[in-house]
């Protein structure tokens, strides 16, 4: 799920929002083991992330790294479109 370079994190998500100027919303989902019951449950959490060309559309799957506060709520970046 998440990789580690220079000590920023990168992952992989898919955009389910393109309706701001230059910010996407980034859904990241994984799989996790319940710690009590050892199910295995799926998991989600949406991030905002910077979009400098608004190239990113909603189903593209995309690469996000985690940069310097850019406003109050969006901390991450686009790097790549993975997949249209």
């Amino acid at each position: 799920m998440t990789e580690r370079v220079n000590q920023r994190k990168f992952l992989v998500g898919e955009v389910v929002s393109a309706k701001m100027d230059k910010t996407r919303v980034v859904q990241v989902r994984w799989s996790a083991k319940h710690a009590q019951y050892l199910k295995t449950v799926r998991r989600a959490k949406k991030y905002k992330a910077h979009d400098e060309k608004n190239e990113a559309k909603c189903g593209d799957q995309v690469r996000i790294m985690e940069t310097r506060p850019i406003s109050k709520t969006k901390t991450w970046m686009i790097t790549e479109i993975i997949r249209k």
